[in-house]
């Protein structure tokens, strides 16, 4: 891996964790202590950053970190809402039974674990499991622009205020349910059941994030889901 992409990968990385803050100033040298790369490698980058939105120079002040608006969350998601949607049509078809069981099988896993006690660990394996769920639909389009696109406007809802868009844990088993109802339509391969499950999914996601309570799904409790 070239130093600008390593440098690019772990300036990202801190974006989504928010170790720095959306609408923050930050100057190269200080990504450059942040990120333990040269000063080249975090100029080399920085265009790349500017083109996608994530980052934005102001002069004499430095480099500003995307601070998502009222218009970006919905347009974010409004594009989330496009690929997954295309993504789900296309995995509900052509993905292996044994991929499908073995996603059930994690969530199963997860929501047993869950009814016992709900521990910081286990909100991150959730976390990392639940967008896992989704990156991997994305990639089984195989279709590299796509991907590119969705990683970059994942990056923009990641950003969003942390509490909105991650798991905790009042919300943790209804978060797992809307996932199991998601595969539950797609292990008996009916795509129109597994779209409007994600539809609710992608929909509670992007109300939370907006900070409206959540609808409640058929049967379950009003939700907050993450992206």
């Amino acid at each position: 891996m070239i130093l600008r992409e390593a440098a690019y990968r772990a300036f990202t990385d801190q974006l989504v964790t928010w170790a720095i803050p959306p609408g923050a100033f930050v100057s190269q040298r200080e990504l450059a202590q942040r990120t333990g790369f040269p000063l080249g490698a975090i100029r080399e980058m920085i265009p790349r950053l500017e083109a996608e939105g994530l980052i934005q120079a102001i002069p004499q002040r430095g480099l500003k970190v995307i601070a998502p608006d009222l218009r970006l969350v919905r347009e974010a998601f409004a594009l989330r809402s496009l690929i997954e949607r295309e993504a789900l049509s296309q995995f509900c078809v052509q993905a292996g039974d044994e991929a499908i069981a073995a996603e059930e099988a994690a969530i199963t896993a997860l929501r047993a674990e869950a009814d016992s006690a709900v521990t910081p660990d286990l909100l991150a394996r959730a976390q990392a499991l639940d967008w896992g769920f989704h990156d991997r639909l994305v990639e089984a389009l195989d279709n590299r622009l796509i991907a590119e696109t969705y990683r970059v406007n994942a990056i923009r809802i990641r950003v969003m205020m942390p509490e909105r868009v991650t798991l905790s844990a009042p919300f943790l088993g209804a978060a797992l349910a809307e996932h199991a109802a998601i595969l539950a339509a797609l292990a008996r391969r009916d795509k129109d059941a597994a779209l409007a499950a994600l539809d609710h999914h992608i929909e509670s996601a992007r109300r939370r994030a907006l900070a409206i309570d959540s609808p409640a799904p058929p049967g379950a409790e009003a939700t907050a889901l993450n992206p």
